[in-house]
């Protein structure tokens, strides 16, 4: 295995004026009933990590650590950071003993799984999604595997999109989204463009929602329980490729039909099917978000201590970016205001990570609530992990 290595941390610009920081592009808000309309930021923006992104007033950014391909995040016994490497097929470990905001080191937990995405600890069990099933792995008092991994389980993987995310439920059951094979199709199998619902051991295997393109982020929301949802809308609806359809997040219920692939948006019919008998029957999205944005990792902010009040019943999304809009959009991390288990707006939260011009130095995939109350960003772009302060 390589060597640890070491990381550096960056220093911050002073603020600078509200006027000046503006973004360079709002972020898109809206609601299943109203549709999606253009907000600005109210808050003063300040540069971060050598001015290379922007977040509101009073907050930092520094480089946790650098991983390579890193993608989906979990914080495991002890406050250690469990991140997948899904290229690599591998799990590491990043902790940070002496609590100075930087990892020690990368230590690989396990290797040769099948491209792994999401992960989760339950009951001192570190669990990990691969494209074609759940695999158990034991943590030793060490923070590493002390046995193989093992199925519990195997579900449609490898063709179309091939991202598998995992959570636990308030009723410890196991939840795993399935994204779809194709851009727009009507699926032979079920368990495709689904979340599906297991025992907590990984046996008993169910569909729970359906309708889902490639619900890529979930999250539970801390005081209703109820299972939330990144929604990644299909491509190429002519004529207006571009800003239709909306992203969406959703608020899952057991059963539920969230519209894929007969409707988008607040029930809107597809052109291929036209079908409003059916999409008259289906659940429209909590809030939606600007086209081709790409929402992936999300997380409640209830145990983000360093983060001010007013933050804590909010929800950070990880926007990975466009592929197919002539203006590139996407690449940042927007914060989602949550009243009363709704949510109800969509702001920028940090952004930076895309120029002017449209090019990209890096894309967020994860957010996650570290054990010392601070957040950590992941960008399988550029291969870091990013720790967010205020």
């Amino acid at each position: 295995m390589p060597a640890p290595r070491s990381f550096v941390r960056l220093a911050f610009a002073s603020s600078l004026s509200l006027l000046a920081l503006l973004p360079m592009g709002a972020c898109r808000i809206g609601t299943a009933d109203a549709g999606t309309v253009l907000a600005a930021d109210t808050a003063a923006r300040v540069p971060a990590l050598d001015g290379r992104l922007r977040v509101p007033d009073g907050f930092s950014v520094t480089t946790f650590a650098k991983v390579s391909g890193v993608r989906f995040m979990a914080v495991g016994p002890g406050g250690a950071v469990y991140a997948t490497q899904p290229r690599s097929g591998q799990v590491v470990r990043l902790a940070d003993a002496n609590h100075d905001g930087v990892a020690d080191g990368v230590e690989v937990v396990i290797a040769g799984l099948t491209q792994p995405h999401g992960l989760a600890f339950h009951k001192g069990v570190l669990w990990v999604a691969n494209t074609d099933g759940v695999v158990r792995v034991p943590i030793g008092a060490n923070g590493l595997a002390s046995g193989p991994a093992e199925y519990v389980n195997h579900y449609p993987g490898f063709q179309g999109h091939s991202t598998r995310t995992i959570v636990f439920g308030a009723d410890s059951a196991m939840y795993v989204s399935v994204g779809s094979s194709c851009n727009l199709c009507v699926e032979k199998s079920p368990e495709r463009a689904a979340v599906l619902r297991f025992n907590e051991d990984g046996s008993g295997r169910r569909v729970f929602a359906t309708g889902l393109r490639n619900a890529v982020g979930l999250a539970v929301h801390p005081v209703t329980g109820a299972l939330w949802a990144s929604q990644n809308e299909r491509d190429n609806l002519a004529p207006e490729h571009e800003d239709l359809p909306p992203e969406e997040i959703n608020i899952m219920v057991d059963q539920g039909d969230y519209g894929w692939p007969y409707c988008y948006g607040n029930r809107i019919p597809n052109p291929e099917y036209h079908d409003a008998a059916r999409c008259a029957r289906t659940i429209p999205p909590a809030i939606t978000i600007q086209a081709h944005s790409a929402p992936l990792g999300m997380s409640f902010l209830a145990r983000a201590s360093s983060f001010p009040a007013d933050y804590r019943g909010d929800l950070l999304v990880a926007l990975h970016g466009s592929w197919n809009r002539d203006v590139p959009t996407g690449a940042k991390v927007v914060r989602v205001h949550v009243r009363d288990g709704r949510p109800t707006s969509v702001e920028d939260f940090i952004t930076g990570w895309q120029e002017p011009n449209g090019r990209r130095w890096g894309r967020p995939a994860d957010v996650v609530v570290a054990a010392d109350g601070s957040v950590l960003v992941s960008d399988d772009a550029s291969g870091t992990i990013y720790r967010v302060t205020h």
